[in-house]
């Protein structure tokens, strides 16, 4: 049926041939018949054409598929073996997608090349793809389109279209300025360990995978930093490293710029608040859970006790590096860490998680509702509806993804459930801690984790994208109704 519009355009102020009139009124008059054409029962509204979330999602995929062909030559392995093409796709995963969990040790395992492979992957994983992309099609002299400036700026959390180049480039500046100094300093603290060239590649691969909260370590034998409980220069230098890529320089940048906290942006105030507050209370727990456990802290003396209590607070955030035995954890600590890992760092940084945005919009939220106020927020501002939505949203897929991967879990493996869980929540935040059964998971739980890993990483921000491209106001409200809660 053809679309037919109206004759005549009605009074707004007329409906059904009546006038409403404001009492005191002498007169009223019926206006004459309007004549109306038949209306087609829809109507068709015009098509916007959104950002497609595709790209990222193929964008990471494509680099994994690259990783792990690079990783499956006999020129990445120690031995010069053909590596098992599942735990290949697994490292590479972990690699691109910064999480660290590993099937085999990669300072014993990899060859210079394969750990020059792992270090490319870290670092286009943790600053993005489409941060990495835009920077190869500028160095490349190539001009950044609309499409490309929307991709980007939906990505990275920025608010306006302009200037996303410019920000890309900041980013990748900092990013290296931080790797840097970070490698010098891991330097000074290994040198006394190491030969002068070893120490200066594992000082920069250390940097690079502690900036992009990525995990990997070259320490060899699945030790981690356990090897480094008391060196305090390398634990404050990787926490500086944690804190620095897991906040985003979104967040630094308004610091610099606004130097006053009641400045700063409500995004940043959420952030940092949020952050200090989840390092606080892990540690003060972590700290009174283990300290007379005789396999964690129950030997150290009480300021190498604080530090890496301190440390496995900003670890789980999301890291990965432990300098202690995760699998001697006592449950609570290994509950409140899983914890940790699910909320993860900021919104366009290199961690992964729900992010501390969202998980501090929902406890302000919460304390709001308990407030008894109508409107949620924080900070003399107020959150918008659709982005509580959007964060229930995320918070809720992610506990049914996770409650599914687990059940599977149980089903294929023979450790136990905690185990598998810490396991889980570890792949979806990206974080890389594990209880110790990642090399012993058979090929069905390994295929899981790699997908918890990309979905992990992945997943979060293209939700997000697609629940605002596919935002729909609406032009009328449906009757409201009371439902019973308690």
């Amino acid at each position: 049926m053809d679309k037919l519009k109206p004759k005549n355009t009605p009074d707004p102020k007329l409906i059904s041939g009546r006038r409403f009139f404001k009492p005191g009124d002498r007169t009223f008059r019926v206006p004459r018949v309007i004549s109306w054409q038949i209306m087609p029962t829809t109507i068709d509204r015009p098509k916007t054409r959104g950002i497609s979330t595709s790209i990222l999602i193929w964008g990471f995929a494509a680099i994994i598929v690259i990783g792990a062909f690079l990783l499956t030559l006999p020129i990445s392995t120690e031995s010069g073996q053909v590596t098992n093409p599942v735990d290949v796709l697994f490292t590479a995963t972990s690699a691109t997608c910064v999480t660290g969990l590993t099937v085999v040790d990669t300072a014993d395992y990899w060859s210079p090349f394969g750990e020059v492979v792992l270090l490319i992957l870290i670092q286009i994983g943790g600053l993005g793809f489409m941060t990495m992309a835009t920077l190869f099609l500028v160095a490349m002299g190539r001009k950044i389109g609309l499409r490309e400036r929307f991709l980007i700026r939906e990505s990275m959390g920025i608010a306006k279209l302009g200037g996303v180049v410019r920000i890309v480039k900041q980013i990748a500046t900092f990013s290296i300025i931080v790797e840097i100094i970070g490698a010098a300093l891991i330097y000074i603290s290994i040198s006394t360990t190491y030969t002068p060239g070893v120490a200066v590649w594992k000082s920069i691969f250390q940097s690079v995978s502690a900036f992009n909260n990525a995990g990997f370590d070259l320490f060899g034998n699945f030790q981690s930093m356990t090897g480094y409980q008391s060196n305090v220069l390398l634990i404050l230098t990787t926490v500086a490293l944690i804190t620095l890529g897991g906040i985003s320089y979104l967040v630094i940048a308004d610091i610099a710029r606004s130097r006053r906290f009641s400045r700063f942006s409500l995004d940043s105030k959420l952030v940092i608040t949020t952050t200090l507050c989840l390092i606080a209370v892990g540690t003060i727990l972590i700290l009174l859970t283990e300290m007379n456990n005789p396999a964690t802290l129950g030997s150290m003396p009480w300021a190498q006790k604080i530090l890496n209590a301190f440390f496995h607070s900003v670890t789980p955030r999301t890291a990965g590096f432990a300098t202690l035995n995760i699998g001697s954890f006592a449950v609570y600590s290994l509950f409140f860490t899983m914890l940790l890992m699910f909320i993860g760092g900021a919104s366009g940084s290199t961690a992964g998680g729900i992010k501390v945005n969202t998980f501090g919009m929902l406890v302000a939220t919460l304390i709001s509702t308990i407030q008894g106020k109508e409107k949620a927020g924080a900070f003399g501002r107020e959150f918008t509806t659709q982005q509580i939505y959007r964060a229930l949203t995320l918070v809720m897929l992610s506990i049914g993804l996770i409650s599914i991967v687990v059940f599977l879990l149980t089903i294929t493996e023979n450790f136990s459930f905690l185990q598998l869980l810490f396991e889980t929540f570890s792949a979806f935040g990206t974080v890389g801690l594990s209880t110790g059964i990642t090399p012993g998971l058979s090929i069905i739980g390994k295929v899981l984790i790699t997908i918890m890993m990309f979905v992990g990483r992945v997943g979060p921000l293209a939700l997000v994208l697609s629940l605002a491209q596919h935002q729909q106001t609406t032009d009328f409200n449906y009757p409201q109704e009371t439902i019973r809660i308690g």
